[in-house]
């Protein structure tokens, strides 16, 4: 599977849109990663993060084995300012979410909904037949993000996996069934 980058820019409320000449923060790019981008890459998972970010061996190979559907917002001159990245398999055509950040600053702008349709769009268009993800059961606004594109709580218990990463760290599973049509 291939996927041609996308170098698009975002207005604030991430639509698609052209730079402004106004002075402020740089209007992100949405792209393909690149091998170059891994130094910063590890920075972003690790700011947004902390203590469960992914350690750079595994963002490496996980960049070896995903590229394809691994996005990332470019602010310029090196700063990455959010990455998605999905899993597929090629057996039973599902996908999982293994990753979505934006910079705190970032946040409500509509940059992680802009990361999340082109995903699912590029998925969509490889054969993907379901999409899957887990998400910290307090974490409403990201709750609601994947709602409102269509997630629900995977069966049994309303998706709800106590101790799923380890005890204390509970996580609701979602999914979407994706449609060529839709």
């Amino acid at each position: 599977m291939t996927a041609e980058p996308l170098e698009r820019t975002l207005d604030h409320d991430g639509h698609p849109g052209e730079p402004t000449a106004f002075p402020g923060p740089r209007s992100p790019s949405l792209r393909a990663a690149r091998e170059s981008d891994l130094p910063e890459l590890r920075r972003l998972d690790e700011e947004v993060f902390q203590e469960v970010a992914y350690p750079a061996f595994l963002l490496r190979q996980l960049y070896d084995m995903y590229a394809d559907h691994l996005l990332v917002l470019d602010e310029g001159e090196g700063r990455l300012r959010g990455y998605v990245l999905a899993a597929t398999t090629a057996v039973n055509r599902d996908s999982w979410i293994l990753g979505l950040c934006v910079t705190r600053n970032r946040r409500r702008h509509g940059l992680g909904r802009e990361l999340m349709t082109e995903v699912l769009a590029r998925l969509r268009r490889d054969g993907i037949e379901q999409v899957r993800l887990t998400v910290e059961p307090a974490n409403r606004a990201a709750i609601l993000l994947y709602h409102s594109l269509g997630f629900r709580p995977e069966p049994p218990d309303h998706g709800l996996r106590p101790d799923y990463f380890g005890p204390g760290q509970h996580r609701q599973i979602m999914y979407l069934r994706l449609s060529r049509n839709h």
